[in-house]
């Protein structure tokens, strides 16, 4: 599991440690995020049935971009605790969005806690085309019950939380 950073200008607030894994398969990828802390004190989308959906980002969600090295198009994944998911090609930094192709994406979420501290688990299997070698992004945004968001990478540019940057890519991932 590779620790995530929180951004310098988020509130720590209930959610302490944020780490997270990828691994290639023959058909796309294997993810697990974890958060760790107080999970009563964080937004957690309810079940609902799996299916594509935008806007996923607006509370506790997760994320993979993956980049083919040498190629300015990258592939955006979101995927919430809830079972919807969602994907993106862009062509450049934030140019030429639309959804990206899947044969399937299966999300299982977990969670408990006790005394103030517990954990939630995200598991995703992705099947897509996924061009190695390639960076990667592993990313979180956390939802406090106030509404106030964390943002949590490997890594971040200068400025604003902003996923989109090479500089979130750290990962290389080879087959």
């Amino acid at each position: 599991m590779h620790p995530l950073m929180l951004h310098r200008t988020c509130d720590l607030g209930p959610i302490r440690a944020v780490t997270a894994a990828i691994t290639p398969t023959d058909t796309g990828c294997e993810a697990e995020f974890r958060l760790d802390g107080r999970v009563s004190g964080i937004k957690v989308p309810e079940p609902a049935p799996a299916a594509r959906t935008d806007n996923l980002w607006k509370t506790t969600c997760f994320e993979i971009f993956w980049q083919p090295i040498g190629q300015p198009g990258y592939v955006e994944f979101n995927l919430s605790p809830s079972g919807r998911w969602a994907s993106y090609d862009f062509d450049s930094f934030r140019e030429g969005m639309r959804d990206a192709p899947v044969d399937a994406i299966s999300l299982s979420c977990s969670h408990r806690e006790s005394d103030g501290a517990g954990e939630l688990v995200l598991s995703a299997s992705v099947a897509a085309q996924l061009p190695t070698p390639a960076q990667v992004a592993l990313n979180a945004i956390v939802e406090h019950a106030d509404g106030a968001l964390q943002y949590w990478a490997l890594a971040f540019p200068p400025g604003p939380p902003e996923f989109h940057s090479e500089a979130c890519r750290q990962l290389i991932v080879e087959r």
